[in-house]
């Protein structure tokens, strides 16, 4: 498959250098994610395209650094279709027609294949999108080479069901993934696996905290995350809400109003 990696020229605190998507050229011109609508993304993805029609666009999930360039990529590209699982809070802020996609599906893509594999967690309706051939997985925020992924509690996240992804692409065992931000991922399996284990010791973290006193998120991330930058201070306690609903599913915490006790 002939892959393309177009930057979305969209670095920020939470995206890092920029969106990695991604155009598969040749009977089905394809984008993986639509970024945010930069003129410089807009302007690689025609160079890249050379005179090609795009066909369509597969957004991996609606949050913004992945689909709000869809509106933009269609006003150039007006016949081009665009495919994500929904999610219906969100989909109708981008100003186009989703066709909806789902688990299984397999879709056209370039000169090949992409199946739909269903990975919840960071968001309801994420998705990786698979070329069987090749092996190749692209994996958009389900993982970034040297770093951690942030799941919004508050806002559609889902520890559960992420770590529930994990496994799932664990088992699938792709032969490279292509993130949506970040460095190819060329060890799949132990990538995955250093996600597994890091959840796991963030948990006992959690349940530390929790043992020495803590009884709010904002106390738990002062303890857990030391230092941290006042930026970032709002995802850590997206992170440490993940945990205590994980852990309050897992019946072995308790909410007692705005405050967090362990069940004896």
């Amino acid at each position: 498959m002939d892959v393309t990696l177009l930057p979305g020229f969209n670095p920020g605190p939470f995206t890092g250098a920029g969106n990695n998507t991604y155009l598969l050229n040749g009977r089905c011109p394809t984008l993986i994610d639509a970024a945010t609508g930069e003129a410089r993304h807009l302007a690689a993805l025609d160079e890249a395209l050379a005179g090609v029609r795009l066909e369509q666009v597969l957004v991996t999930h609606a949050h913004s650094d992945h689909a709000e360039g869809s509106s933009a990529v269609a006003a150039r590209w007006p016949d081009a279709i665009f495919r994500k699982v929904p999610w219906p809070e969100l989909d109708g802020r981008y100003g186009v027609d989703w066709q909806p996609l789902a688990d299984g599906d397999e879709v056209e893509a370039g000169d090949g294949c992409l199946r739909v594999v269903h990975t919840p967690g960071h968001a309801p309706d994420h998705v990786c999108l698979h070329d069987e051939s090749t092996g190749t997985l692209f994996v958009a925020d389900l993982v970034v080479l040297g770093s951690s992924v942030v799941i919004p509690a508050t806002r559609g996240g889902s520890l559960t069901d992420y770590l529930q992804s994990l496994r799932c692409i664990l088992e699938l065992a792709p032969a490279r993934m292509l993130p949506a931000h970040g460095e190819p991922i060329e060890d799949p399996r132990r990538v995955l696996t250093e996600y597994l284990e890091h959840r796991q010791r963030r948990e006992e973290q959690v349940l530390a905290a929790l043992e020495a006193g803590a009884r709010t998120a904002e106390a738990i991330v002062s303890r857990i995350y030391p230092g941290l930058s006042s930026s970032l201070l709002a995802a850590a306690k997206e992170s440490v809400l993940a945990h205590l609903f994980k852990l309050r599913d897992d019946a072995r915490v308790r909410p007692e109003s705005e405050e967090w006790e362990l069940e004896r």
